[in-house]
């Protein structure tokens, strides 16, 4: 192999290693844009507990930051096996940052579907409670009014 080709080569790998590293960095790019607006988790337009947690378990989606994430891993995996990059710390901490985010999106939209179908079973129990409540009152109320008929009457 002639010295040319030799430093044509360092040359090539140079080019391929820094096109890894943007595409690392398109990725996780892509990935963080991917990710809810934090007004859209934040905010609601909703009438009740319900409407508020399904609108939030809607906006809980990290979408397409997963598949950025994995390609962003996948190019990233590639160029530290190829030494191609210098300094990767700063793409490493990234990956694990957009990884930790994405694994607290899961979390909370785990934690939103567990509230959305235990608050309407809630508010039903504490419905029937209520009425139960109340119709104990109404007979608490009736048996005091026979009581005061009764008296009435033993006095006349």
């Amino acid at each position: 192999m002639s010295q040319a080709t030799f430093g044509d080569d360092e040359e090539l790998f140079g080019e391929a290693a820094n096109e890894m590293r943007e595409d690392v960095e398109s990725s996780l790019e892509a990935g963080w844009s991917a990710l809810p607006a934090a007004d859209d988790v934040w905010e609601t337009d909703a009438d009740n507990v319900l409407g508020v947690l399904n609108g939030l378990n809607s906006e809980l989606n990290a979408g397409d930051a997963e598949a950025h994430l994995r390609d962003a891993k996948k190019w990233f995996t590639m160029g530290q096996r190829a030494d191609a990059f210098e300094d990767a710390d700063d793409l490493e901490d990234e990956i694990a940052d957009l990884e930790a985010a994405i694994a607290d999106i899961s979390a909370a939209s785990e934690q939103v579907g567990e509230l959305t179908s235990t608050i309407p079973a809630l508010r039903g129990t504490l419905q029937d409670v209520g009425e139960a409540a109340a119709d104990e009152a109404d007979d608490e109320e009736a048996d005091a009014h026979a009581d005061d008929a009764d008296d009435d009457e033993a006095e006349e």
